[in-house]
C-alpha cells in the first residue's frame, strides 16, 4: 500500500509494503501511478518527497514473485519505467532511509534530489536474477555518477552505503535516521521559497540537458527564461529583492 499526506505545501507518498521491504508490485506501481497524477493536478503541492515506511527499506527493490511472473510482453511495456518518468511537474526529493536496491534505486534516480539515512544501502542487482535494470538505471545512473561507477556498479551487482554514493554522487546529503524526514522537508521548504513558474521550467531545462545537444538545450533555456521574463513571479521577485522583503511568488 502507498500513504500520501499534504502539509504547509509539501506531498509525501509513502511506500509501505513492511512484510516485503516495500518492494513494488503491479498493483502499488499502478497505486502509485494514479497518487502522482492526482498529485500532479493539486495546487496544494509545491514539492514531492518520496519515501519508504520504516526504518529497514525505501524500496527494496521489484517483487521478486511479480519479476518471475512478467513476460516479453510485460517488459517490454516498462510497467516501472513509466513510473519513474522524470514527467511529475514539480521538484521532488527522495528520502533514503534503508535499501534502496534495484527498482529502489531507479525511483531514488529519478527523483531530482536524493537524500539518505546514514544507514541507507544502495545497488543494481538485477544481472544476479539473469535480467537488467529495467525501470532507467542504465540511462540515469551513468549519467548521475559517471559511466565508469554506473557500470561497476550494474555489473558487479555491488551493493553500497550512504557514505560511499555520498562520495560518488549519487545522493547530495546523508544524515541520522531520525533526521531524514527533518531535513527532507527542510530542503522542501528551500525550494518552496523559490519563484514556483521557475522551478518548473529550471526542472524541465535541466531534465533536457541530458537527452539533447548542446544547442538545443541552450535554446531550451532561452525559451523557458523568456517564460520566466514575462511572469508576474518575475516582476514580484524583482520587486522584493529592491524592497528588501520576502516575495510572495503566486506561481504565474
Amino acid at each position: 500500500m502507498i500513504r500520501v499526506d499534504v502539509s504547509e505545501s509539501i506531498a509525501t507518498l509513502t511506500i509501505d509494503r513492511p512484510e516485503v521491504k516495500n518492494a513494488l508490485d503491479l498493483a502499488t506501481v499502478e497505486e502509485c501511478r494514479r497518487a502522482l497524477g492526482a498529485l500532479a493536478v493539486n495546487g496544494d503541492a509545491g514539492v514531492l518527497i518520496i519515501t519508504g515506511g520504516g526504518e529497514t527499506a525505501f524500496v527494496s527493490g521489484a517483487d521478486i514473485n511479480d519479476i518471475r511472473a512478467r513476460g516479453r510482453d510485460e517488459g517490454l511495456a516498462a510497467i516501472n519505467s513509466a513510473l519513474f518518468a522524470e514527467r511529475f511537474p514539480r521538484p521532488t526529493i527522495a528520502a533514503i532511509n534503508g535499501y534502496a536496491l534495484g527498482g529502489g534505486c531507479e525511483l531514488a534516480l529519478a527523483c531530482d534530489i536524493r537524500i539518505a539515512s546514514d544507514t541507507a544501502k544502495f545497488g543494481q542487482p538485477e544481472l544476479g536474477l539473469g535480467i537488467i535494470p529495467g525501470a532507467g538505471a542504465t540511462q540515469r545512473l551513468p549519467r548521475i555518477v559517471g559511466m565508469g561507477r554506473a557500470k561497476h556498479l550494474i555489473l558487479t551487482g555491488e551493493i553500497i552505503d550512504a557514505k560511499q554514493a555520498l562520495e560518488i554522487g549519487l545522493v547530495s546529503a546523508v544524515t541520522p535516521p531520525g533526521q531524514l524526514q527533518v531535513r527532507a522537508r527542510e530542503m522542501a521548504k528551500k525550494i518552496l521559497r523559490q519563484g514556483p513558474l521557475a522551478a518548473r521550467l529550471a526542472k524541465i531545462a535541466l531534465n533536457a540537458s541530458a537527452r539533447v545537444d548542446m544547442d538545443s538545450g541552450l535554446l531550451i533555456e532561452t525559451l523557458a527564461q523568456a517564460l520566466c521574463y514575462n511572469s508576474e513571479d518575475k516582476m514580484e521577485g524583482t520587486s522584493a529583492f529592491l524592497e528588501k522583503r520576502k516575495p510572495r511568488f503566486t506561481g504565474k
